[in-house]
């Protein structure tokens, strides 16, 4: 299908929001009646312009305070409505936006708003313009998408039909399955903007925090299931007002919006893309450092040997059960100090991966290898992650343990680590729903509802994606307050272990240091669970923090201290626990900023 986006979701001027919806791959725009009076360009050269970057011009928004008025006040809506036909008619645009009326003049009549509609319809007709009459959530009087039809059905005029907003339509809860009654030649157009769950005012919740399909809390595939049912064939076409999207580079976030309605397409069964393919682990997390000493020192603390050299690169790897470590001491890296660089995603079919990858235009990453290195496929993550699907010692794949001489004489691992638990990758503030999206389209994880915890300077965000079956589970987070020098803010991997205690002891012993939790925690915990109090003691004393679900399962954790902009974690699950010890984010998060 063809696909649209309305000027609004973009930062800039109108010019540049053209240029990056183009250069995204859009087949048409809304251009918002905003844009255009702020643009120093004439109607016709703004006609050129979208001419020349292949883009229709598929609405011209918005018209509002229109039907349902007193006689008098229409004939002035009408004037203002033929000087907006004779710009569209010079700007090219077929098709004008009439929002339902909050206007406190406006009548409870629909036998008035049908007349006036038709007669607004007329005087579009003339201009060789269509009227798609739109419900707004907070209308006065029409506030559904139903009321608006049954207004359209009474008008009866061949240039007058519905818009339908997803937005408009789920925040209110209204069921979309009577989409399907309406005649597919009377939805003029179709617009599609997701939302997290909120109990707020329906405006102010539609004016700052609407976001692409998928990234939000909508089932908005199941509404355009149920609009194609009916039989419309115009474009899929984003409207979002997102404070967030409004101050972000034009560009990415234009692709971010071709990216949500590809994948909205597949789930809708409209076109496939390559099918996915869902990591089944964490083959290495890869740590980039100048000074490879205080890494190394924290590796061997936890139990970690080194035990390969890469064969042309300044790549070490370190292993303890099934937890891997790349320690890459590349130049690159001297200025920025210890990164969370790439992962390494044990991927079923990396080649297939690749291309689903491409299909969703994750920007694939050049890899520079010797003419005997294994190959690996690269993408970059929104924060600049890079994730490489590989294999490890499958039979018939090449496994990127290939590209690795052994170290004979390496101490074998001692420390309880069983493999990767889980990563943690904070997001820049502005990149925050693109990467639920694109970790959920491009790697195919299951998103977990967001969560906000208190942090020493505001709230801090998370949202876990998991894939099924013992896949790896990535925690994106999004931090308030002061970065660092360089602007970065602490990555983590986190490892599982089958004694924490056990562990976390063996770490202080061999000198590294363990995040200090304040006795304050210790305290409340008790009154909290009841634990024994030589189990709280022990707790107390190795900074281990508790947590326990519904169902009793338990999760202990603690951390060791950052290094550059990375610190590492060590947990335990008993008892089918799922969570990431949430409870328990505040205290750490104050104690990290101490």
């Amino acid at each position: 299908m063809r696909k649209s986006i309305a000027t609004v979701c973009l930062s800039g001027t109108l010019t540049e929001k053209l240029t990056a919806a183009a250069r995204a791959g859009f087949d048409g725009v809304e251009i918002f009646e905003n844009d255009l009076v702020a643009a120093p360009l004439s109607p016709e050269e703004i006609r050129a312009r979208c001419a020349d970057l292949g883009l229709s011009i598929d609405l011209y928004q918005p018209m509002r305070d229109i039907e349902g008025v007193p006689e008098e006040l229409f004939d002035r809506n009408l004037r203002r409505a033929r000087h907006k036909f004779d710009l569209m008619r010079r700007l090219g645009a077929d098709t004008v936006l009439v929002c339902s009326n909050v206007s406190p003049q406006t009548l409870a009549d629909d036998s008035l708003a049908a007349r006036q509609l038709a007669r607004l319809a007329d005087l579009a007709q003339d201009h060789g313009i269509r009227v798609a009459y739109e419900a707004l959530a907070w209308g006065r009087h029409v506030s559904t998408y139903d009321h608006a039809w049954r207004i359209v059905e009474q008008a009866d005029h061949p240039a007058l039909g519905v818009c339908l907003d997803s937005f408009h339509i789920l925040s209110r809860g209204s069921d979309p399955r009577g989409i399907e009654d309406i005649p597919g030649e009377k939805i003029f157009f179709l617009q599609l903007a997701d939302a997290p769950l909120m109990a707020m005012d329906v405006l102010q919740w539609s004016r700052h925090y609407r976001c692409f399909p998928g990234q939000g809390g909508f089932d908005v595939t199941g509404l355009v299931r149920h609009v194609l049912n009916a039989g419309y064939d115009g474009p899929l076409s984003l409207e979002v007002f997102n404070d967030v999207f409004r101050q972000a580079d034009a560009g990415r976030t234009a692709v971010d919006g071709l990216r949500s309605l590809l994948a909205l397409e597949e789930n809708a069964g409209v076109s496939p893309l390559p099918a996915p393919v869902v990591p089944s682990g964490v083959a290495f997390a890869e740590l980039a450092t100048g000074d490879p000493e205080p890494v190394g020192t924290l590796l061997t603390a936890l139990g970690f040997a080194r035990t390969g050299r890469h064969r042309g690169k300044p790549v070490e790897l370190w292993q303890q059960g099934a937890a891997r470590v790349l320690v890459n001491t590349g130049t690159s890296t001297r200025r920025s100090g210890t990164t969370l660089a790439a992962i390494g995603l044990e991927t079923p079919d990396p080649a297939a991966a690749a291309r689903r990858a491409e299909a969703l235009l994750a920007p694939a990453l050049p890899k520079r290898r010797a003419v005997h290195d294994v190959p690996l496929e690269a993408i970059a993550a929104p924060d600049g992650t890079e994730l490489l699907h590989c294999a490890t010692d499958r039979p018939g794949l090449p496994s990127w343990t290939d590209d690795f001489e052994p170290l004979h004489d390496a101490p074998s691992p001692a420390g309880g680590i069983t493999g990767i638990d889980h990563l943690a990758l904070t997001q820049p503030w502005h990149h925050f729903d693109e990467a639920v999206l694109f970790h959920r389209a491009v790697l195919g994880l299951r998103p977990h509802d967001s969560v906000d915890l208190a942090d020493p300077y505001g709230l801090f965000r998370s949202r876990a994606l998991t894939a099924p079956h013992g896949g790896p589970r990535i925690v994106l987070n999004l931090a308030p307050g002061p970065d660092d020098a360089s602007g970065s803010r602490p990555q983590h991997v986190a490892f599982a272990v089958e004694d924490i205690v056990t562990t976390a002891r063996r770490v202080r012993e061999e000198g590294a240091e363990l995040l200090r939790i304040p006795a304050n925690y210790y305290d409340d915990l008790q009154a909290r669970y009841e634990l024994p109090a030589d189990e709280l003691e022990t707790y107390r004393d190795l900074g281990i923090l508790y947590d326990r679900d519904e169902r009793g399962g338990e999760f202990r954790h603690c951390y060791t201290a950052t290094v550059g902009h990375v610190f590492l974690e060590l947990v335990q699950r008993t008892g089918g626990y799922g969570g990431y010890g949430a409870a328990n984010a505040p205290v750490r998060l104050a104690a990290q900023r101490r």
